[in-house]
């Protein structure tokens, strides 16, 4: 594989429409939002998404889903434990070896890092991987609908309609998100994270809601309309992150937009710094 060479960064400009992009569990399951009323899809949920694109793409990934198991194992530390090259490292106590047979083995490993600690190993290995993603915010505030749902039957056999049968659902009619991030090259050296990793990062974020539907989230709720694409030509970068996160610049042409048609997003340009523009998903 080709080495990492050059420092990226990246924005994805997402648009929901009745759906549930992230719920929060502490809050009856409604969607994320910042006190000011701002939708927030938190960073976690995204790399959860990006994780799953990357095992439907082949990719061998450690933080799985347990419904999407693919190896039988039912913890982190059993996978772990599944590695022969770690459990070698880890009899002659060489962390640097561990580490490097846990990023050689698992695509999101040596992508946004781990902490590998487990009690009964005496383990404890922390990894920082070079992709960082931040939590996506809406552009403007958001208006969260709810409805009372009800089963049609009791989850337990019992005379009357039991209290279970009773629930909420709560959607955003419609709003447009923005995730930021971007690939650090002096980290990707260290986990060994190359080029082509790069290119399936790019492809599982223009492709982040593919074989994501669920009941919160039916198909086509959830769409990537934008995907920007910003590679540096040095290794550190010759701008910051923050300095080329601000050269898009989304309006709403309306004051109620419903679609992403509904927005005018300008991107500005930096010299010799090469944008990849490309359509989502």
């Amino acid at each position: 594989m080709g080495a990492f060479t050059n420092k990226i960064d990246f924005e994805v400009l997402v648009m929901v429409n009745n759906a549930n992009p992230n719920g929060d569990p502490l809050n009856g399951n409604r969607p994320r939002e910042t006190y000011d009323g701002f939708g927030e899809i938190s960073d976690v949920c995204i790399k959860r998404k990006i994780r799953n694109r990357l095992q439907d793409m082949g990719e061998k990934i450690f933080v799985q889903s347990d419904e999407r198991s693919d190896d039988q194992c039912r913890s982190l530390a059993e996978r772990a434990k599944s590695n022969e090259a770690m459990q070698k490292a880890l009899k002659s106590k060489d962390k640097e070896a561990y580490a490097k047979a846990a990023c050689e083995t698992w695509m999101d490993v040596r992508s946004f890092g781990q902490v590998f600690a487990f009690k009964d190993d005496s383990v404890s290995v922390g990894v920082r991987g070079p992709v960082s993603i931040h939590s996506a915010f809406s552009v403007l505030p958001v208006a969260i609908n709810s409805m009372q749902i009800t089963k049609s039957v009791n989850s337990e056999t019992k005379d009357k309609k039991s209290s279970d049968t009773m629930g909420m659902k709560h959607k955003i009619y419609s709003a447009l998100y923005v995730i930021k991030g971007s690939i650090n090259h002096q980290l990707a050296e260290k986990t060994g994270f190359s080029e082509e990793d790069a290119q399936k990062i790019k492809e599982a974020l223009r492709t982040l809601f593919v074989n994501d539907s669920s009941s919160a989230r039916p198909d086509g709720s959830m769409e990537v309309c934008k995907l920007y694409w910003w590679k540096h030509n040095c290794p550190m970068g010759q701008y910051s992150s923050a300095k080329v996160h601000k050269l898009v610049r989304i309006t709403p042409k309306k004051d109620d937009p419903k679609a992403f048609e509904d927005y005018t997003v300008e991107v500005d340009s930096l010299p010799n710094l090469e944008l990849e523009e490309l359509e989502g998903i």
